[in-house]
């Protein structure tokens, strides 16, 4: 097992990363008062969900004094929205569950971004544990404490900043992973090469088939590294003032594409290897990136057997107006993340016109 901690001061947390990782010692130490309540979703639920709830029976005393729920929504980016939160408040309160409640979100990024917004607003905010079982999830969006749902005007606009007390990283969980979600955290971690460390992304040029064919010790070193960049990053900027914003690389161009694809057909890490390879394009069109380092980086991108190519019929006039919208848009300007090279994000506001709207037509056509 590895171990990190996101160092946030009295607020700080533990992650484990591992096989088999569903472990009483793992999760009873963080939870506080006498009622849990498990939310997952019904892809999940039939795989993990009984397991997960022995591992918290295990001692006879503590099973005696917890109260056990679980609430099961259904799956997919298109059910996170406030209807879908309104549902996780509706069984807590059925049940009565009080202010030292803690939720545990046991599923993908969906179940631990809206699990982790109802902590933050059920009773003006209860304890909250993040038990993530897709890759994506491991690597990004279990660490940092965002949280928040979609509307149909754009990606994560209504949410909180709100972290958790542990996370718990169980890799085994990636065997039941379809390939096409297991390639969509591939894209997150390949992001990490890209802004913050150069040797990582040439060690996932050397090791992304082993990455394909979920080699263990391959799988938790990628989501130990990943998890540890984040962890840095989200210590030094917690609200993203400044650095954090870094995480957002390709991100603006792709929350544009789930948006304008109505969050439904296309998952969020095929999205954002589009929006990757976008902001490689217009890295390389500022004259940051050499045309050389511009193919590395796509070329990755097509070997992970992700899109490097926009939704048919989305135009650039589509690209800009939902990039308008976007909630990292600062007094009319579009903020985004460019590489000055291979592990060097930099967060601009600054840049020609003609030049963003130069690359979005490389990839939309005038």
């Amino acid at each position: 097992m590895r171990t990190l901690t996101v160092d946030l001061g009295d607020r700080s947390y533990p992650i484990f990363i591992g096989k088999s990782q569903f472990k009483a010692e793992n999760l009873l130490p963080y939870i506080k008062g006498k009622q849990i309540m498990i939310v997952t979703n019904e892809t999940v639920a039939p795989l993990y969900l009984e397991k997960f709830k022995q591992e918290l029976l295990v001692d006879d005393i503590v099973a005696a004094e917890k109260q056990i729920g679980e609430i099961v929504l259904p799956d997919g980016e298109s059910y996170k929205n406030l209807d879908t939160i309104n549902s996780i408040f509706d069984g807590l309160m059925q049940d009565n569950f009080d202010r030292k409640t803690t939720l545990i979100a046991l599923g993908g990024g969906v179940i631990g971004d809206m699990t982790g917004f109802a902590a933050a607003c059920y009773r003006r905010g209860v304890n909250f544990i993040q038990v993530p079982t897709t890759l994506l999830s491991q690597v990004d969006s279990s660490v940092g404490g965002k949280t928040g749902v979609n509307h149909p005007l754009g990606k994560n606009m209504i949410g909180a900043f709100y972290q958790p007390q542990v996370v718990v990283a169980d890799i085994t969980t990636l065997d039941t992973l379809e390939d096409r979600e297991l390639r969509a955290g591939i894209a997150e971690v390949i992001k990490y090469g890209f802004i913050y460390d150069a040797e990582f992304f040439a060690w996932l040029e050397e090791n992304l088939n082993k990455l394909l064919q979920r080699d263990y010790d391959v799988l938790e070193y990628a989501v130990y590294r990943s998890c540890q960049i984040k962890a840095e990053i989200v210590a030094k900027d917690e609200l993203e003032h400044g650095i954090r914003a870094l995480l957002n690389f390709g991100h603006t161009f792709g929350h544009a594409i789930e948006t304008f694809t109505g969050y439904s057909q296309w998952l969020h890490g095929e999205a954002i290897a589009t929006g990757m390879c976008m902001a490689l394009s217009m890295s390389q069109l500022m004259g940051w990136l050499t045309e050389e380092d511009a193919q590395r980086g796509i070329d990755i991108i097509k070997i992970a057997q992700l899109p490097a190519d926009v939704p048919e019929g989305m135009s650039t006039d589509d690209f800009v107006r939902l990039m308008q919208a976007d909630k990292k848009v600062l007094d009319g300007v579009v903020r985004l993340v460019l590489i000055k090279g291979i592990g060097e994000g930099a967060v601009v506001d600054k840049y020609a016109p003609e030049i963003f709207r130069e690359t979005i037509e490389q990839y939309c056509g005038k």
